[in-house]
């Protein structure tokens, strides 16, 4: 057998065309979903089997399992789903990962497509130059189709021809005849292929190559394609690696469902087979002919038949060239049958126990209790958890709605600290002023770092724009987290002058702080909600202009008060430093409003 380096690489390169059109297939499509494909996913009631079937569909439209397992544990981490409705929803993405199977079936046995990859491609230029971003979208859903059979159809021709080598075929033949063992190997085999590629449909592809040549029996492909369902589960388990704990669970969850669901499969796995074998011939026709058919037919003639190059103007030849392609259908029909087959008993069986999975990776992965101001400073997101930059924005407002809570309650140790009189407890809560604005500072570069790399990923301009906006508004939340502490500094020197400063000050000062609360609760409420209306920005901006119409009153009285010798310079400063920097934090509260309630009033049209 002559396989050189360039063969290697043909082989390398076809293995990484076929997974290329998986991903622009699968990126195209979420983009061209958009906020629909996000909506889908986060609406999931605790109904399991909605959000079973949930992932079913999902899985089926965009074409990888490990993509919408992603995102699922994205959720998990971003606080949208529950661990019990994730789980469901996973159980569901490994049945809608059979769609692949069946796609290759259809378009590698039944249909040529990769003869018309060309023209499709052709199709899709005028798509991709488009200015439409949809009509871009779509044009990336046909491109990694083409593509996707166009590897295909050059993995079918780069893999070695291993029946030319006697030696290494009767190698493989050896480990192919050790019984049950042999299918544990094999198994493995497909596990480890799979966590190399990162993909189960590339295993999936690979295997139906070499089964449909005749190298290896039905039953090890099978056992190679069950191997792959553990495989794919690493994908989520390394973006779940930086998550918080709910995605750990999650991850977890995913790989004990592959496992139990192979480990049964394997236990009753002859008389599994002979079920697949049964509904494939009822169906389509026996996939374990091909292997008799090649046993029996001389190898020269197999070995024509795989590349193509067999006399077909002789009778004899197109006949055995007839037989040869429907038992290739065949295979292909039964590891659609037996992918399937697998996932749906599995789901049949597990939807039932989630809440038993809900326990088990609860007590495998405990929880560790922590401080608030001990934990990591990124509640929702990290860089590990990047998986579709269209859907890691729901992570980041997410995080910029925490950001904004815990803002809000650093206001709140503001005012505690207005009406503090004890010099100890003074500086305790003095020192976690400043803790919380060191965490504001680490959280508005950790969230914009995030929010840079999501920006680095094809987005809409509908997405883009609100990453605008979200970088916008980290700025200014920041700012109220500034002035917060601005204040501090301004009581801590309140606290430390000799002079008792006037009850009317005291009670000017906690009236401006009402209204300042009054518009940091505002500001939260539109950061928490989905959908918002005129309203929320119209009392944003009265209590702002109350705000400063009473900077404006108290700035006046606060001149006549030291004319008239009412109080001395230094607490009229002090006063007014306290009331000037309430109106900046207004200013940087309003700015929070329009900023969301414009991207959310205003959305920018595909």
């Amino acid at each position: 057998m002559n396989f050189g380096l360039i063969d290697l690489l043909t082989l390398i390169g076809s293995i990484g065309l076929f997974l290329y059109g998986m991903k622009l297939m699968s990126e195209g499509l979420q983009k061209a979903a958009g906020d629909r494909l996000r909506n889908i996913l986060a609406w999931m009631t605790n109904n399991r089997f909605v959000g079973a079937l949930t992932g079913i569909l999902v899985t089926a439209l965009i074409q990888s399992s490990s993509a919408t397992t992603v995102m699922i544990v994205s959720f998990v981490n971003a606080g949208l789903l529950s661990l019990g409705q994730s789980m469901a929803v996973i159980m569901g993405a490994n049945v809608g990962t059979t769609a692949t199977a069946w796609i290759l079936y259809l378009g590698g046995f039944k249909v040529n497509l990769a003869a018309a990859s060309i023209p499709i491609i052709a199709f899709t230029l005028p798509m991709m130059f488009s200015h439409k971003n949809s009509w871009k979208s779509w044009g990336e859903v046909l491109l990694g189709f083409a593509f996707l059979f166009m590897g295909l159809d050059l993995l079918n021709d780069s893999v070695p021809d291993l029946r030319s080598n006697p030696e290494l075929f009767a190698a493989i033949q050896n480990y192919a005849d050790m019984g049950f063992l042999s299918v544990l190997l094999f198994a493995f085999i497909g596990m480890i292929v799979t966590i190399v590629v990162q993909s189960s449909s590339v295993t999936f592809a690979i295997t139906l190559v070499i089964c449909s040549k005749g190298w290896i029996s039905f039953e090890m492909a099978a056992a190679l394609v069950l191997g792959s369902n553990i495989g794919t589960c690493i994908t989520p388990l390394i973006a779940a690696v930086s998550g918080n704990i709910w995605a750990k669970r999650s991850a977890m969850g995913h790989l004990l469902f592959n496992v139990f669901g192979s480990v049964w499969v394997l236990a009753l796995y002859y008389p599994f087979m002979k079920l697949v074998v049964w509904l494939s011939t009822l169906g389509q026709g026996d996939p374990t002919a091909l292997l008799s058919f090649v046993d029996s037919t001389d190898p020269a003639i197999i070995n024509a038949l795989n590349e193509g190059t067999l006399d077909l103007t002789n009778p004899a030849n197109q006949q055995l060239a007839t037989t040869f392609a429907a038992n290739q259908a065949y295979v292909s029909f039964g590891l659609s049958i037996f992918h399937t087959l697998f996932n749906a008993v599995n789901i049949c069986i597990m939807i039932w126990l989630t809440g038993l999975y809900v326990k088990i990776v609860t007590k495998l992965i405990p929880s560790k209790p922590t401080e608030e101001e001990n934990e990591s400073h990124l509640t929702f997101i990290s860089a590990g958890m990047l998986s579709t930059s269209e859907l890691s924005i729901l992570q980041a407002r997410k995080e910029i709605q925490l950001y904004g809570e815990r803002t809000q309650r650093m206001f709140e140790l503001v005012r505690d600290l207005f009406h503090e009189t004890d010099d100890k407890e003074f500086t305790s809560k003095y020192s976690r002023i400043q803790k919380y604005e060191n965490i504001s500072d680490r959280m508005e570069v950790e969230i914009a770092n995030y929010l840079t790399k999501v920006s680095a990923g094809r987005l809409s301009d509908e997405s883009k724009h609100q990453i605008q906006m979200k970088l916008r508004v980290i700025s200014e939340i920041e700012s109220v987290a500034d002035s917060c502490y601005n204040l501090a500094r301004t009581l801590q020197r309140r606290f430390q002058q000799p002079e008792k400063f006037p009850e009317d000050i005291d009670a000017n000062i906690e009236l401006m702080f009402n209204l300042i609360e009054s518009g940091l609760q505002n500001m939260c409420n539109v950061l928490r909600e989905e959908h918002i209306d005129q309203s929320y920005v119209n009392s944003a901006q009265n209590i702002e202009n109350e705000i400063n119409n009473y900077r404006n009153q108290l700035k006046h009285q606060n001149v006549i008060a030291v004319n008239e010798g009412y109080y001395n310079y230094p607490i009229a400063t002090t006063y007014m430093d306290t009331i000037v920097e309430c109106e900046k934090m207004g200013d940087y509260i309003v700015n929070v409003v329009e900023a969301v309630a414009d991207s959310k009033l205003h959305p920018i049209a595909e």
